[in-house]
């Protein structure tokens, strides 16, 4: 992919995120519906993520198939986060989230095992 992806791509992406391969007009229908989006605003951001190397288009119907995983968008979202805001320091933005709201038991203890696995 040759360029961050902006908050109103990221719509189309999450598009073909939960329905897989779709034609743009069933993505336009969705993002209609969801966003208010017109057919043409559609039509251009589903050409820009095409442009970035986002998604591939194929005939007939102008088919649309997501080229990027959205865990690797996440990645790159979360890396880009961690150096903006948190110098850098992924345990910064950890303890930012832990100290933002009270967790549950389980929620706690989910988080120990992640940490667990990453030992």
């Amino acid at each position: 992919m040759n360029n961050k992806l902006f908050d109103s791509e990221l719509k189309v992406m999450d598009v073909l995120w939960k329905e897989g391969d779709s034609t743009a007009k069933h993505i336009a229908e969705i993002l209609g519906k969801e966003v208010g989006w017109n057919v043409n605003t559609t039509y251009t951001l589903i050409k820009r993520c095409i442009k970035k190397g986002a998604i591939a288009r194929s005939e007939p119907n102008f088919m649309c198939h997501a080229l990027i995983l959205k865990e690797e968008v996440q990645e790159a979202e979360t890396d880009e986060l961690i150096n903006k805001i948190y110098d850098g320091s992924a345990d910064k933005l950890f303890a930012a989230l832990l100290g933002r709201k009270k967790l549950s038991a389980d929620q706690i203890e989910k988080l120990k095992q992640i940490v667990g696995e990453l030992e």
